[in-house]
């Protein structure tokens, strides 16, 4: 039996696919382990999306094949690099022994099995297939992909060209899914896609989210579910009355605006603007108590001027989102963004980016503390390197994402890791909560 090890890189999409690819192996009797010390095979999932995440998967790549000095046969490299510049990694990296582009998962099983010389019967799946995954997140949470690509074509993203158009999956086969994952322990659903508020559309010719997300909630044994990557356009009243009304959905909206000057969403090809934006956030927080809010913002856009992302960062403190992550525009190849003359200079995006993240982190502690004193249902996932204390997640954090709960242990006795236990915050630390168990 080979033992393989996975490397997943890039966002909770591709981890998906790293899982299912996890799945196709160990049906097929491979052993799975974690060290790469101890792999034949190492399959390395990479992100493509920005500079950054590319350099990430080029380091992880050369880092990977030094293990081909030791028990490591074969290096499999897969996912949204491969797909958006295979042939001149072919070039660059001859270490890597198979190249899978993601227009190659429908046939996944069939091309790794010619590489590795295997036997191939008629009767075998050879496509990628949901229902093969193996969650690597955890016992009780998983993500649940409703939809492959985006048709947005905003004009600094690459993900169109490398994911294609956005394609919705059938709800009867997200719920059998869903079903799967619930039978395995699974009680915190996380529903992601590029564009998550467009599901249906392209199959049912509606947005279909906010009935997706009922029909999940009518599974039992599912106690949170949660929805990311919301665009501010296509959120309904439909939707905002779901998550109001259903108590198994957290109240927890993932929107990203991008910018607020209503020039710069323009030069970005977004849908949405300032007037449409300030609408909707005064709107959820009018209909839904306690709803958190997220948002992803664009700093030093092609253009931007100081007076424009002034705007934004105003608007930033204005607005008081609950959690923002902040992003230096990453010229991208073959975007029409990266083509745009007044590229602007590293340091002026590094100068406007550390702007944000100071305010935010101001706003973030002043919301957190309006949580002091109050009791909120924690699942506690992990401890602390000095076990000293739990760490867990409210509805308010996403994992990975967001921020945590510290909750000292009192009884090494009893162990609360996968439990879902009543706590009172006591106090805040910069992005985090602490809090201790309520008897």
């Amino acid at each position: 039996m080979l033992n393989i090890g996975f490397v997943s890189l890039g966002c909770s999409k591709n981890l998906v696919d790293t899982e299912m690819m996890i799945g196709a192996f160990k049906k097929h009797k491979f052993n799975i382990v974690n060290n790469p010390k101890q792999a034949d095979i190492i399959v390395i999932n990479t992100c493509g999306f920005i500079e950054s995440a590319k350099q990430e998967a080029i380091n992880t790549i050369l880092e990977m094949a030094e293990y081909k000095k030791q028990k490591c046969k074969y290096l499999i490299a897969t996912g949204c690099l491969v797909q958006r510049y295979k042939e001149e990694l072919k070039k660059e990296l001859p270490e890597i022994d198979l190249f899978v582009t993601c227009n190659d998962y429908e046939e996944f099983w069939k091309i790794v099995s010619k590489k590795l010389n295997l036997e191939l019967n008629n009767k075998e799946k050879i496509q990628l297939d949901f229902m093969d995954r193996v969650i690597t997140t955890g016992d009780k949470t998983a993500y649940l992909k409703i939809a492959e690509g985006c048709s947005n074509r905003c004009t600094y993203c690459s993900i169109p060209k490398i994911r294609g158009p956005f394609v919705s999956r059938k709800m009867e086969d997200i719920l059998e899914e869903a079903q799967k994952l619930a039978k395995e322990g699974i009680e915190e659903v996380i529903v992601i896609a590029q564009d998550t508020t467009k599901y249906g559309m392209d199959i049912y010719n509606k947005p279909m989210l906010a009935k997706l997300l009922s029909e999940i909630s009518k599974i039992n044994s599912i106690k949170w579910i949660r929805f990311l990557y919301a665009y501010p356009e296509t959120i309904t009243d439909e939707l905002i009355d779901v998550v109001k009304n259903n108590s198994k959905i957290c109240k927890y909206f993932d929107i990203p605006i991008q910018h607020i000057n209503n020039r710069i969403l323009k030069r970005m090809n977004r849908k949405s603007d300032k007037k449409s934006i300030e609408e909707l956030i005064q709107k959820l927080k009018k209909q839904i108590p306690n709803v958190i809010l997220r948002t992803t913002v664009i700093v030093g856009f092609p253009g931007e001027t100081n007076e424009e992302f002034e705007e934004l960062h105003n608007f930033i403190k204005k607005a008081k989102f609950n959690k923002l992550g902040a992003f230096m525009y990453s010229k991208e190849d073959e975007t029409p963004a990266a083509k745009l003359p007044e590229q602007i200079h590293h340091s002026t995006k590094k100068s406007r980016y550390n702007k944000i993240m100071k305010s935010q982190l101001e706003i973030s502690k002043e919301e957190l503390e309006k949580h002091i004193g109050k009791e909120y249902e924690i699942l506690i996932e992990s401890k602390s390197l000095n076990n000293k204390y739990y760490i867990g997640r409210t509805y308010m954090d996403v994992p990975d994402m967001d921020g945590v709960v510290f909750i000292e242990i009192e009884d090494k006795n009893v162990d609360l890791i996968g439990k879902f236990v009543k706590c009172k915050i006591i106090s805040v630390k910069d992005y985090d909560l602490i809090g201790k168990i309520i008897k």
